[in-house]
């Protein structure tokens, strides 16, 4: 794998699979990178969300303000090779990480929660984070 070629992870998304036989499915089930569907009755689209996450490799980390609950609508959407507390920062704002004070986790990152931790810290898929400002 050289040259000037670039791989990219690639899912074989079989729709449909409401007019075949369960023999031709289990076929398919040997495939790599496979993932059946159908569309029209809605079967199974929760499995290919999960593995688009997967294979793209991505982590959902949510916020949340000051005395409020957490906003689980829009997480921060970080890949997990640059998941840390100051990517999370710069992905809200380019300068927050200049004003962090430190930052409250709650999740699976965290030993307990909340759990204050600093800029190096690494988030997990679905960890809750507020940032506490420096005065």
């Amino acid at each position: 794998m050289g040259g000037s070629r670039i791989y990219v992870p690639a899912i074989y998304v079989v729709n449909k699979i409401d007019q075949i036989t369960i023999e031709e499915l289990e076929v398919m089930d040997k495939l790599p990178h496979y993932c059946p569907i159908c569309a029209y009755h809605e079967w199974n689209l929760d499995g290919l969300v999960e593995m688009i996450w997967e294979y793209l490799d991505l982590v959902r980390v949510y916020t949340k303000p000051k005395g409020k609950l957490p906003d689980f609508n829009e997480p921060v959407v970080l890949r997990r090779q640059k998941c840390g507390v100051e990517d999370f920062c710069n992905k809200l704002h380019k300068t927050m990480v200049k004003q962090l004070k430190y930052a409250l986790v709650w999740g699976s990152s965290a030993k307990h929660r909340p759990q204050k931790v600093g800029k190096d810290h690494l988030l997990q898929d679905e960890d809750i984070v507020q940032i506490i400002k420096k005065i």
